[in-house]
């Protein structure tokens, strides 16, 4: 399962459905919370269960529904019953609990489809985010978020004045991805808010990978190329990866050994594996 890019869509604007599945994203997010005002949540709960009725094309089709607990949560679950999205995005996370109770709610009401949760959306979900692991099961995935939290505890913002995120975000982005790969799961990043930053996009998605990230979120198909692009290993890498492989492959034995002039060992070739993986090359 390639999980690259991953494109908000908001739920109350089906014309907008098309142009997000051409863009090549390999994820939709259907977004029944934010994206959708109040007033529009009926409109976006039938045009999202009227797409996922319909046939497939090549993205995965995900459904950001309304934080659990709500009202609002529960009309989601009646609008999507008997449905199958490729996931169900859970915002306002607090760990395996809120998973676990997603994850019953949704087999109730026959939707057989696994969480991807927003980890830190509030103060009380950054002490929750190693217990994600406990329900890995349920999960497809762990992502995390810049916005909600600086707003819960009364921030200015989340970044700085050059853009970066400041030390309280930083450390929430780095427990969110230990905590996905603690879990065996996608580790996704973010997204990346300033539209007419191609530069920035580019250099923060590219971060994003090499930090160990395996996706990222979009919010406008412009976007999505970039991210691919940050999350596809090119053809230096993915040949460097294949000779350590292979030189491992050909002395079982070796604890280390030298390839291209450095001396790799297991860790390396792990990292090897993982990048022929993301690939698609089989390692």
């Amino acid at each position: 399962m390639r999980l690259r890019s991953l494109l908000f869509v908001p739920g109350d604007r089906p014309d907008r459905f098309a142009r997000a599945e051409a863009s090549g994203a390999d994820a939709l997010i259907l977004d029944l919370e934010d994206a959708v005002a109040a007033p529009a949540k009926d409109a976006a709960r039938r045009a999202v269960a009227e797409r996922l009725s319909a046939g497939r094309g090549g993205a995965q089709l995900l459904v950001r529904v309304n934080p659990l607990g709500t009202a609002l949560f529960d009309a989601d679950l009646e609008a999507l019953a008997g449905l199958a999205p490729d996931a169900v995005m859970l915002p306002k996370a607090e760990g395996a609990a809120s998973v676990r109770a997603c994850a019953g709610r949704l087999a109730r009401a026959g939707i057989d489809t696994p969480v991807l949760p927003i980890a830190t959306e509030t103060p009380a979900a950054i002490f929750q985010l190693g217990s994600y692991r406990e329900a890995s099961a349920h999960l497809f995935g762990l992502t995390w978020g810049a916005e909600d939290l600086p707003a819960a505890i009364g921030a200015a913002a989340s970044r700085d004045e050059a853009g970066r995120f400041t030390p309280p975000y930083e450390m929430a982005r780095s427990l969110a991805l230990f905590a996905a790969h603690a879990a065996g799961v996608a580790a996704i990043e973010t997204v990346y808010p300033a539209l007419r930053d191609p530069q920035g996009l580019d250099a923060f998605a590219r971060r994003a990978a090499r930090d160990g990230f395996t996706g990222m979120m979009a919010i406008h198909p412009a976007q999505v190329a970039a991210i691919n692009a940050a999350f596809t290993p090119d053809a230096e890498a993915v040949a460097a990866a294949r000779r350590i492989v292979d030189a491992f492959a050909a002395a079982p034995d070796a604890g280390a050994l030298q390839v291209d002039g450095r001396m790799v060992d297991a860790p390396h070739l792990a990292q090897a594996r993982t990048l022929l993986n993301r690939a698609g090359d089989d390692a």
